[in-house]
């Protein structure tokens, strides 16, 4: 029997058959074959969800192979993608092209398909998510049938299928509309968290891209200015010893024995934490936009993230500090903070509305110890909406009161897959059956 595991351990499934197409077509015979054979299917990228959304015990269709850039239109700026294709893979190659990505989390992972199924969304208030900068997309339909969608073409589909879920059908080329290649200034600094919420607005406003870890237990916070440099200026980029000392042996080699640590004695969490947020010190250089955004995450976690209206941030932070003050929640991992702009997707957690994003973190090996819940219960009180790859609880239901076009995206399914075939547990729960 085969089974697939997620990056973080959590989620697991024993599908009835595995392929790994490395064609359009490839993808369209194995759909083909599942439809005859009366299995779902579901498409795989890097597992790096947190939820069960890539889980089946059908055809687990492993888009590793369906990898590279097909077309380039250099007047329109606009790139042609096999859906598989890692942004790890697709960053460098842009930049070879002089092109880049308007923005990216701080994971580089993921597939292009994956990372925009999901909701992956980045930084910066004037700025969207990923899935904000698709233009095009190709989907194979539960029939086998191959379904060409954009703005002009298709364009309910196209609403629906940038933040699709898996739901809709196996997504095989995306086309991105991206901007000349460009590099940020970086500043890294600690402060109070008291101090840095007082000047949230002002910094959010200021900085093309705000970035903040605060660590549980202590009112330490390293703050991450990104902003762009005019053209022409290279700036200097991170010395190799400094970013081989903070990104590798702190952040990961050094931070997975003090996880370790922390699951055999809980109760040293607080003071660990205080080291680690003394231990990256202040730092300031200029890169390629994608070397500044992408870090390198070699610690395994468990997350949850929601969205709440930008106004809301300084009240849910002080929330969840003062419940994880009074039941001294031993969390090892940085909450993080960041913000994005409005956009017009249907289910991106920023559809129609500024975000404050909130990400709690555990390390693998360890409970939470409440600490989950009591965030999404904070959280839920803001009309907060959960990132879709990310750990939440919410149904249908609840759903459809956070998503104005909720509705019209399940109309779309209805169409497209009226008889489930790229259905799951988790799309079940979420979406209704």
């Amino acid at each position: 029997m085969t089974t697939w595991t997620n990056w973080a351990g959590n989620q697991s499934c024993h599908p009835a058959e595995v392929a790994a197409p490395r064609r359009p077509d490839e993808v369209v015979a194995a759909v083909e074959r599942a439809h005859a054979r009366g299995i779902p299917v579901k498409a795989l990228g890097a597992g790096h969800s947190f939820t069960g959304v890539a889980a089946t015990d059908g055809l687990q269709l492993s888009l590793d192979g369906l990898s590279g850039i097909t077309h380039v239109d250099r007047e329109q700026r606009r790139v042609r993608v096999l859906a598989g294709t890692p942004l790890h893979v697709l960053n460098p190659a842009l930049h070879a092209l002089g092109l880049a990505l308007p923005n990216l989390g701080d994971i580089d992972r993921q597939s292009v398909a994956g990372a925009i199924s999901t909701g992956t969304h980045g930084t910066g208030i004037r700025l969207q998510g990923i899935a904000a900068a698709v233009s095009g997309l190709e989907l194979v339909l539960a029939d086998g049938s191959v379904l060409a969608c954009s703005a002009e073409v298709e364009p309910e589909v196209f609403q629906a299928a940038r933040v699709g879920l898996g739901a809709l059908g196996v997504i095989t080329e995306v086309e991105l509309q991206c901007v000349p290649a460009f590099r940020l200034h970086a500043k890294e600094f600690g402060a109070d968290l008291f101090e840095v919420l007082e000047r949230l607005e002002e910094d959010v406003e200021r900085h093309d891209h705000v970035d903040m870890h605060w660590f549980p237990l202590t009112d330490r916070v390293l703050v991450k200015h990104n902003d762009r440099v005019p053209d022409g200026e290279t700036g200097t980029p991170l010395p190799r010893w400094r970013a081989a000392l903070d990104d590798d042996l702190l952040s990961n080699r050094l931070f997975e024995l003090t996880n370790r640590g922390a699951s055999r004695w809980p109760a040293v969490v607080p003071r660990l934490n205080a080291v680690s947020a003394r231990l990256l010190g202040a730092r300031e250089y200029t890169d390629d936009s994608w070397r500044v955004f992408v870090a390198e995450r070699k610690v395994r976690f468990r997350e949850s993230e929601y969205a709440v209206p930008r106004a809301a941030v300084t009240e849910v932070v002080l929330a969840v500090r003062s419940w994880l003050e009074r039941h001294r929640a031993p969390l090892t991992f940085p909450l993080e903070i960041r913000f994005i702009g409005a956009d017009d997707i249907w289910l991106s957690t920023a559809y129609q509305r500024e975000n404050a994003y909130l990400a709690i973190h555990q390390y693998h090996r360890m409970d939470d110890h409440g600490a989950f819940a009591a965030f999404e219960a904070i959280v839920a009180e803001h009309e907060a909406r959960p990132h879709w790859g990310k750990l939440h609880t919410l149904g249908a239901d609840r759903l459809r009161e956070l998503y104005p076009r909720f509705d019209d995206f399940v109309a779309v399914r209805d169409r497209l897959d009226p008889q489930r075939r790229f259905a799951n547990a988790y799309l079940d729960h979420v979406l209704g059956r």
